[in-house]
């Protein structure tokens, strides 16, 4: 039968079902909706319409008011407005639901970059045995991490899942009652959740969605391509970071760390009761009952009885199960030999720890605790440092503190943060006893900036009485300086004869984080990706050099402008002069739900990561490789990139444009995470303490998306006057990754709207630098389309531009009431005694941040 192009199955499947659901939520009876459901259109079409004629919202909302609300006070358009909100929230998650169910329609799940099309090009090719031994060799490590982008509550993650399901179903009567669920439902948490409460939102994805995805796709390899033998390698590995990532969240304390790490445990042990008990009904012959009824009953007691206690070991589990399979295979015909082998795959993946928890804390944090312990030892008479140890300087000091040895107790210490920090190590230590050692062997050190850095950490762990620790040691590189020393650092710490004797103990393995998010903060987005991409070079370089595999960890978000957009296309771009033996990348917010949130899309992503690693390393293609003319071209853009967005950073009114004009304060009262939105509680703005997710958020929120395309133009506009344009076509049609590169930027203005904000051309503070922006944009959109050949953004993925058309026509008159609420609060600020109605239009600009990220699915 022919199959539709994708454009035709996305209109089919989500467009027309949106609108057909879409009028069945209008109907339902609920107090003041059928009233919103029916101005709703009429705002949307005042807003589109105003925009086209350059009104601001301002006058927008005033025309609206005056045309369709028969003179109604300030109060009655506040309550609209609020309703207005409240509808648009649902038709976000409506569109979610439908989007997700059609997901296996839409997107051709066998098809380029699919297990399936591997195997297909591997027999073509030849290639079995280079792929046999890539599997047995590569991992892909997806980290979750409790970044606070992701505005929907659990009660609405909830209905999400069934919602999708019923659309799949068409199941018009359940579709209508969650449709009323969801109208009922609040969309706001009243209180910020804490690190804990993060984790356990996040370890349901892990039980309902990576535990069966996972274990499927290892199987189907074992079975197609392996020819039924066990693959011994964790191909597929899951990490961590609510309840362990303390840079800058002083909420997660030692007891979290180690609550986090029991629900993991107990949470994995669940997932395996529940496959034993469906095996329990299917392998009842006799001389294997007994033993399943066993294992069945230890892991029940373990999950439901237990205080902490485990009733039964990895070991004896594995052991248990492998005897029931001979048993299967030589008295009963290997009957059911399939499933229970799937099980075996899911307890090799996740063991007794389910995810890695990595601990993370930040240098500067660090440099005092170390300060602390050293004084410690000073002040007590103790020899284990050095008297004059402040006047060494550093390379004497790392040769002190590869020496160290102690056995530090917390408790000692007056001041929290060094006690706290200290007890990190002592959870790690608990987590490996009681969870295995992958529980918890990561310790990341975010904004490293030296060898001293990493040796004082080092130091540290030793300290407390852990002379050998089974723990990597990962340096987390983010400014653009700190990238391009980052190779310098790692030489000084492999030729440290210490820190080279634990990289033996630990496989010759170094582990290495590159930061996007803050690296595109800090020198924009050209700068900031060909940073990290020559800073793998140089890294894998050094490392090679001294015998150590280079492991490379992308801090990476879900818009482009924080690493995100078209990911796995990077990685299919690398050539042989980065080391690509595993991929891993962190996962946040409304990206763990768009990208892995259900069976389907998480199969789909996991295996473009995979195959990404099979395109990069099995069909080696030259032309990933770049040459020295095209290293300079990219050298060259990124100067040129870098020197613009540093004169635009630099700019007088570039932090009171983010504080005045944009959404950024009000991140903070949104109570969608943990963590404050910047380092330091300093009541002014400092960039350097600034998070780079309320940066790159209110950004999104302005639809300017600034860190995702400035500079871009204006680098490729020298190109263009100094006749040149040729080598930079040439680069974008040869070079995978320069070409994902410039698709991720025009992904960054799809979702920018500047018409929204044109007002802002007249202020009299803030004219001249709204158009600096107006002036970028338009110029990187033009030569965008020219280097690309296209005449509207995006239009090689007309499916990914179609949704991201509804989405923003969606939420357009959310955009417009924050704009308006945003005005009338400037307004009101004039004039003394209007601080109530002030905290209402307040209320109204943190609402609408969420309906608005949300829609985005990669904002932030």
């Amino acid at each position: 039968m022919y199959t539709l192009p994708k454009i035709e199955r996305f209109n089919q499947d989500v467009l027309s079902k949106y609108y057909i659901y879409n009028s069945v939520f209008i109907t339902l009876p609920f107090d003041s909706i059928d009233n919103t459901g029916v101005l709703l259109p009429l705002f949307t079409e005042t807003c589109e319409t105003g925009f086209k004629k350059q009104e601001t919202p301002k006058e927008i909302f005033d025309f609206f008011s005056n045309k369709f609300l028969n003179n109604a006070s300030e109060t009655e358009k506040i309550d609209l407005m609020f309703r207005f909100i409240q509808y648009i929230e649902r038709q976000i998650v409506l569109f979610d639901a439908i989007e997700d169910a059609a997901f296996p329609e839409v997107n051709n799940m066998e098809g380029r970059g699919s297990l399936r099309d591997i195997k297909e090009k591997t027999d073509a090719k030849e290639k079995d045995d280079e792929l046999i031994e890539f599997l047995e060799n590569f991992n892909v490590r997806t980290v979750l991490t409790a970044h606070p982008t992701q505005f929907y509550p659990g009660p609405v993650l909830g209905i999400i899942n069934d919602l999708t399901e019923a659309i799949r179903q068409n199941d018009l009567l359940q579709i209508k009652q969650l449709l009323a669920q969801l109208g009922k439902t609040p969309f706001i948490q009243n209180v910020k959740p804490n690190p804990y409460d993060e984790a356990v939102s996040l370890i349901w994805y892990l039980e309902n969605v990576f535990y069966a995805t996972s274990g499927e796709i290892v199987h189907y390899l074992q079975k197609n391509i392996l020819g039924g033998n066990a693959i011994q390698n964790q191909l597929i590995k899951l990490g961590f970071w609510p309840g362990g990532d303390r840079d800058g969240n002083p909420f997660v304390t030692t007891d979290i760390t180690l609550k986090v790490a029991d629900r993991l445990r107990t949470s994995i042990l669940k997932c395996y009761y529940v496959e034993m008990r469906n095996l329990k009904r299917k392998l009842t012959f006799s001389g294997v009952d007994t033993l399943v009824a066993e294992l069945e009953h230890k892991l029940y007691r373990s999950v439901f009885y237990s205080k902490g206690e485990i009733f039964i070991t990895l070991d004896e589990l594995l052991t248990q199960l492998n005897k029931i399979r001979t048993i299967i295979i030589e008295k009963h015909q290997s009957l059911y030999l399939d499933e229970l082998e799937a099980l075996l795959v899911k307890i090799n993946l996740f063991g007794f720890h389910f995810a890695t928890l990595d601990i993370r804390q930040n240098s500067k944090i660090h440099n005092a605790v170390f300060k602390d312990v050293v004084n410690y030892y000073l002040n007590s008479g103790s020899d284990i440092f050095p008297k004059n140890y402040y006047e060494l300087n550093e390379d004497q000091k790392i040769d002190v503190l590869s020496k160290v040895k102690g056995n530090l107790n917390p408790s000692d210490f007056e001041d929290e943060i060094t006690r706290s920090t200290l007890e990190s190590v002592q959870a790690i230590k608990t987590i490996q006893q009681n969870n295995g050692e992958e529980g918890a062997n990561r310790y990341i050190i975010s904004n490293n900036e030296s060898a001293l850095n990493v040796m004082e950490t080092f130091a540290m762990i030793r300290l407390n009485n852990w002379e050998n620790p089974s723990v990597d040691i990962i340096p987390l590189f983010e400014s653009v300086d700190d990238l391009q020393n980052a190779h310098s650092i790692m030489e000084q710490l492999y030729t440290n004869p210490e820190y080279s004797k634990h990289l033996q103990a630990r496989g010759n393995k170094q582990t290495i984080m590159l930061g996007f998010s803050d690296g595109t903060k800090d020198g924009g987005y050209l700068m900031a990706n060909w940073s990290i991409y020559q800073a793998k070079i140089s890294l894998t370089e050094i490392s090679r050099k001294y015998g150590i595999k280079a492991i490379f960890f992308d801090g990476r978000g879900g818009p482009p402008a924080r690493g995100g957009g078209k990911t796995h296309k990077f990685y299919a771009s690398l050539g042989p002069k980065i080391e690509n033996n595993e991929i891993q990348i962190t996962v946040q917010g409304q990206t763990i739900s768009s990208n892995f949130g259900t069976l389907d899309s998480c199969r789909y992503n996991i295996e473009n990561l995979l195959t990404a690693g099979v395109t990069n390393q099995v069909f080696k293609k030259e032309e990933n490789e770049l040459s020295p003319e095209e290293t300079q071209i990219l050298t060259q853009l990124a100067t040129l990139g870098y020197d613009k967005y540093l004169s635009f950073k630099n700019h007088p009114k570039f932090i009171p444009y983010l504080e005045k004009m944009s959404t950024l304060k009000y991140y903070s009262k949104t109570n969608i995470g943990s963590r404050p939105s910047k380092r330091s509680k300093s009541e002014s703005l400092d960039f350097a303490d600034l998070r780079a997710i309320p940066f790159v958020g209110s950004w999104s929120q302005l639809k300017q998306n600034v860190p995702g395309f400035f500079g871009v133009g204006s680098a490729l506009r020298y190109f263009e006057e100094s006749g040149q344009w040729e080598k930079v076509s040439d680069l974008y049609h040869n070079s995978l990754f320069f070409k994902t590169l410039l698709e991720n930027s025009m992904m960054s203005l799809a979702k920018s709207f500047l018409p929204l904000t044109a007002y802002m051309r007249k202020d009299p503070e803030f004219g001249e630098f709204w158009q600096i922006i107006y002036d970028e944009f338009s110029e990187t959109k033009r030569l965008l389309l020219k280097i690309a050949g296209h005449k509207t953004l995006m239009e090689n993925y007309p499916d990914g531009i179609a949704s991201i058309q509804i989405r923003e026509r969606i939420v357009l008159p959310l955009l417009t009431i924050q704009q308006y609420a945003l005005l009338r609060i400037n307004e009101l600020n004039k004039e003394e005694g209007n601080e109530d109605l002030i905290k209402v239009y307040e209320k109204i600009v943190t609402r609408s941040l969420f309906g608005n990220t949300n829609a985005s699915r990669n904002s932030a």
